[in-house]
């Protein structure tokens, strides 16, 4: 009996939209208006997936990676510079000695950035709102692809379980095994703009 409804009801949605959509084209043609029409049984929601930082987010990026214009060691060894550049766009890492102008330092950042927007797009499989989108592009930012692409943040995250991973911030906080205050506090704020609607 339920599979009889579920035909019937899917039938009178599907005659009726389809009426609505040829009215809706009669009325809108040519103008930049877009009718879906979903015939299955489930109703879903469409949201335009969020694929860049806002400029709020790269501020606070650029503000918790600081600008140097000389190459140094990041406190785990890794040499850097600009604001947290490790590998420049030609795939050439970092090497102590190495200089650049503030105008170099942006354009390694915006270069940087695109490749982590890439990797937190293609690893998160539930809808983010832009603070979680943020939040996760700074962290994955400061502990590499790699990390982000395997913690637990990000299993419980595509679990649908936003609550559980936004303890997970909690947990990146140490650089060569020794909790380190200044990344106590950036989690404590990507935490906060994570929880943030």
């Amino acid at each position: 009996m339920t599979q009889f409804w579920s035909k019937f009801f899917s039938k009178l949605f599907s005659t009726l939209f389809s009426k609505l959509l040829n009215k809706h084209h009669q009325a809108y043609s040519g103008s930049d208006i877009a009718v879906a029409v979903d015939t299955d049984a489930e109703i879903g929601f469409a949201q335009d997936q969020i694929t860049q930082v806002s400029p709020q987010g790269v501020d606070l990026i650029c503000g918790f990676e600081g600008l140097e214009l000389k190459a140094y060691d990041d406190g785990v060894g890794v040499c850097t510079i600009g604001y947290g550049t490790t590998i420049y766009p030609h795939g050439k890492a970092v090497q102590y000695g190495d200089t650049c102008t503030i105008e170099q330092a942006k354009n390694y950042m915006q270069y940087d950035l695109r490749r982590f927007e890439q990797a937190v797009n293609a690893a998160v499989n539930v809808p983010l709102n832009q603070n979680q989108f943020d939040a996760l592009v700074s962290l994955s930012y400061n502990i590499g692809i790699g990390a982000f692409k395997n913690s637990t943040l990000l299993k419980l995250l595509n679990a649908s379980d936003y609550h559980a991973a936004s303890h997970q911030f909690d947990v990146w906080i140490k650089a060569g095994g020794k909790t380190v205050q200044g990344l106590v506090n950036r989690r404590a704020v990507e935490k906060t703009l994570f929880l943030k609607r």
